[in-house]
């Protein structure tokens, strides 16, 4: 991870991105010696695979199927 300070972060930021982008770097953008943000390569997402803590849910009704008279709530 290599660090950069504000003033360097925005006065190289396209070779930052392109650093980014070509090798996978990580950067860390600094403030007064402390860190604020990370710059990190983009994860595209898979859109196919479940996410793990979705793929744990479990509806063990059919939400599609009709209430019956008894299931609908009372009016008030």
């Amino acid at each position: 991870m290599k660090s950069l300070n504000v003033h360097e972060a925005k006065t190289h930021l396209s070779a930052v991105l392109a650093e980014i982008e070509e090798r996978g770097e990580v950067f860390l953008i600094c403030r007064n010696g402390r860190p604020i943000a990370d710059l990190i390569p983009h994860k595209k997402r898979n859109r196919l695979l479940p996410h793990r803590v979705m793929s744990q849910i479990k509806i063990r009704y059919d939400p599609t199927e009709p209430l019956t008279d008894d299931e609908w709530p009372e009016e008030v």
